[in-house]
């Protein structure tokens, strides 16, 4: 099996929601992770991720306007993809950027073990 590398991007918008994600005592209750650890492998992700400058705001007006910043993200990355577990959400925005296409991570997976 060949595996293509991938490259994580990340942002300063990016970090501070998984970092208020992470930080969320009710949404982690059954988790086997404390808060510290799961801390820890954010920054142990993150640490590996290209931190890219995003200087222009493409605003495609997706339904959730909180995910707008994933595209602007992408297209200042020029990524091939946009990996989220939401991909319904990204459907539907008024501008389309036909060389990024979201899926989510099991699709990611499956693409690049072709």
């Amino acid at each position: 099996m060949f595996v293509r590398a991938i490259e994580a991007n990340a942002q300063l918008a990016l970090y501070l929601e998984y970092e208020d994600v992470v930080n969320r005592e009710a949404l982690f209750r059954r988790a086997r992770l404390n808060m510290v650890e799961r801390n820890q492998v954010l920054d142990a992700i993150l640490a590996n991720a290209a931190l890219v400058d995003v200087s222009y705001r493409w605003r495609p007006n997706l339904r959730d306007e909180a995910d707008n910043h994933l595209i602007d993200l992408a297209v200042a990355a020029n990524a091939r993809y946009l990996v989220t577990g939401n991909v319904r959400d990204f459907r539907g925005g008024e501008l389309r950027f036909d060389h990024i296409e979201v899926v989510d991570p099991a699709r990611l997976i499956e693409e690049l073990t072709r």
